[in-house]
């Protein structure tokens, strides 16, 4: 069937854009604006590392041992295991990090890091060197962004509701 000129020259702003996948399959975190982690030692307390959290407005810390990642401590462990502790603001966050916690390298793929995300149900995965160097951190909201930036500007722009019907016929109507 042959497209009339009037379709070939139809650019459907809110179709969704075939891009997608393949630019999940192809992408590697380099690739991605990666912030540069926040890194305490394993001595460091956990009110210190709340406070870099806070002061950082991030959810998550990277530890570190001689320059290594030996753990992560979020959010999700200052409320499973921290809260109920007599020593919770004096107590060394080495003691409740989450040891050995999955990390990326730089070049591993984004689809990749989205399946050890959804699999572990993480929101924060650690990135590092090839030798366990800590040089950023990968976030759900970083996924997201790059995701976001695929599709077009009037798509995002549709307010929410069942009740804005995109009209997809020839004649507009």
């Amino acid at each position: 069937m042959h497209m009339s000129e009037f379709e070939e020259a139809y650019d459907d702003p809110y179709e969704v854009p075939s891009n997608i996948g393949g630019a999940i399959l192809e992408t590697v975190i380099s690739d991605l604006p990666l912030r540069d982690p926040i890194v305490v030692e394993t001595t460091a307390t956990v009110t210190e590392a709340i406070q870099a959290m806070n002061d950082h407005h991030t959810g998550c810390v990277l530890v570190q041992r001689a320059g290594k990642l030996v753990g992560i401590f979020t959010e999700r462990d200052v409320l499973t295991k921290v809260f109920y502790r007599d020593d919770c603001r004096t107590a060394p966050v080495g003691e409740v990090m989450t040891s050995t916690p999955e990390s990326l390298q730089l070049d591993d793929g984004i689809a990749f890091a989205l399946n050890k995300m959804s699999v572990g149900g993480y929101r924060h995965i650690p990135v590092v060197e090839n030798d366990g160097k800590p040089v950023g951190v990968l976030s759900v909201r970083d996924i997201v962004d790059f995701l976001v930036d695929l599709f077009p500007q009037e798509v995002l722009n549709l307010p929410p509701g069942s009740d804005h019907v995109i009209a997809r016929s020839l004649d507009g109507g």
